[in-house]
């Protein structure tokens, strides 16, 4: 059996920068590239060496087995440093405790609530547009969803001056993180101007949440919030202290929700506005479904069956533009994948890209077509993760699913944006997210049945 050596290098390695460059440069066409180079692919990001696992079924086997394949690596590190120990980031041991305990959270009961409250969150900042307005999408998006994900953690606890702060400080984490995760620990302790706003906007935006945490926690009874379904979680099969979560584990579960939530679905929001404007035929099929479930409101929880189409849109693009584009496992003991040897310590990396664009998976894979997800249409098996898979799948997927649907409709349902006159090239630029590169849209007013088009 051939050992990690002998998997193949990845193309386009410089001196000490090794792929960081041309994952910074150009993410999706780098990612991308991977799977035309081998099942499993060797990648160094500055210090960092890793193992790209490109295909599907060998990725759906280390999701499987979790305990051999744990969270861990260096980018797993660094984002414990700043989330610190939760259900993303904390080892195999501790994971089924903690998935105990947040699963009442996210149970269905609970999803009629935090609809309403996306809704009202997205009637307000939508309904504030003018028309003919150019907005910065990815930057209105993510006040959306920041708005949206605060209310359904925090009730209204947050002031407007609180929420804005708390977004600008979400946005320097994302934006900072990935040059931090691609050098030695040692310089990010410098004293140096990005070190301090990380640092800064870190505190700041985790003092937040530990002041809401501790007064929630003496406040007590249930506000049908996130926040609510945390601090009441209760564990039959733990012990002691352990049977529920810390103030210390419930902020750290908030910040992660806080941090990754919003960034996620404001990008898949983003950059499903730019595809829509780019196909027209598209555009035309979601005006029409929107206009027989909505009639010009905003989207409830309750349409969501209903809204098919606009589904499938938010899939696609999840599928073309999936925001997680990076992330690691480690082995915990001596174990095989794709026919090599993988010792102990070895770093995995695994990426949606590599197996979204894989054309035997998905047949003409840089094409948006939100009907190949139309349900009489079966894809391949294991060829959509964007929320990985197994028991380390994104607990919150059916939420932020939701979320951007009611999104989606709302502002479809609203507006029509069209692109800036020679802005219609977006491209895509690495942070903690794949982001579009200033993507600026104008808004025209419609009604239902408006098929005016561009004015």
């Amino acid at each position: 059996m051939a050992g990690t050596t002998r998997i193949p290098m990845a193309r386009g390695r410089l001196p000490i920068l090794g792929h960081a460059w041309p994952m910074m440069r150009d993410p999706l066409g780098f990612l991308g590239s991977l799977a035309d180079q081998g099942p499993l692919v060797r990648i160094a990001l500055g210090p960092v060496k890793a193992v790209v696992v490109c295909d599907a079924e060998l990725a759906h086997r280390m999701f499987m087995d979790d305990r051999t394949f744990d969270k861990g690596g260096p980018f797993t590190d660094r984002v414990r440093d700043v989330v610190g120990d939760n259900l993303s980031t904390c080892p195999h041991p501790e994971h089924r405790r903690q998935r105990r305990l947040l699963q009442p959270a996210f149970h269905v009961g609970r999803f009629g609530a935090y609809g309403r409250t996306m809704s009202a969150q997205i009637a307000e900042r939508v309904d504030a547009w003018q028309d003919g307005q150019v907005l910065d999408v990815p930057a209105e998006m993510a006040m959306l969803t920041t708005n949206v994900l605060t209310a359904t953690m925090f009730s209204d606890t947050l002031s407007p001056a609180e929420l804005k702060q708390s977004q600008e400080d979400a946005d320097v984490l994302a934006t900072d993180i990935l040059p931090r995760m691609m050098m030695p620990r040692a310089l990010t302790k410098l004293p140096i101007p990005p070190n301090v706003r990380f640092e800064r906007a870190h505190a700041r935006i985790r003092g937040t949440i530990e002041t809401i945490v501790a007064a929630r926690r003496a406040e007590g009874g249930d506000r049908g919030d996130l926040l609510s379904a945390l601090l009441a979680g209760y564990d039959e099969e733990s012990t002691g202290a352990a049977r529920t979560l810390s103030d210390t584990e419930v902020v750290n579960q908030m910040l992660t929700f806080h941090l990754a939530g919003s960034e996620t679905t404001a990008v898949t929001l983003a950059w499903a506005l730019h595809l829509i404007a780019r196909h027209p035929d598209v555009e035309r099929r979601l005006h029409a479904e929107v206009d027989a479930v909505l009639a010009g409101r905003t989207a409830g929880p309750d349409d969501v069956p209903a809204l098919e189409l606009t589904g499938r849109v938010v899939t696609e693009t999840l599928r073309l533009r999936s925001p997680v584009y990076v992330l690691t496992r480690q082995v915990t003991a001596d174990t095989e994948l794709g026919g090599h040897r993988l010792p102990a310590g070895t770093v995995l990396a695994y990426s949606p890209y590599p197996i979204h664009h894989n054309a035997d998976l998905h047949p003409d894979p840089h094409r948006f077509d939100p009907d190949r997800w139309d349900p009489a249409r079966k894809p391949a098996r294991h060829a959509f993760v964007p929320f990985a898979n197994g028991a380390r799948k994104c607990i919150g997927d059916k939420f932020s699913l939701m979320e951007a649907t009611l999104a989606l409709a709302s502002i479809v349902a609203r507006w029509r944006l069209a692109h800036v006159p020679g802005e219609e090239d977006i491209r895509p630029a690495a942070a903690a997210v794949i982001r579009p590169r200033r993507l600026r849209m104008r808004a025209f007013s419609r009604t239902p049945g408006d098929r005016s088009g561009q004015r």
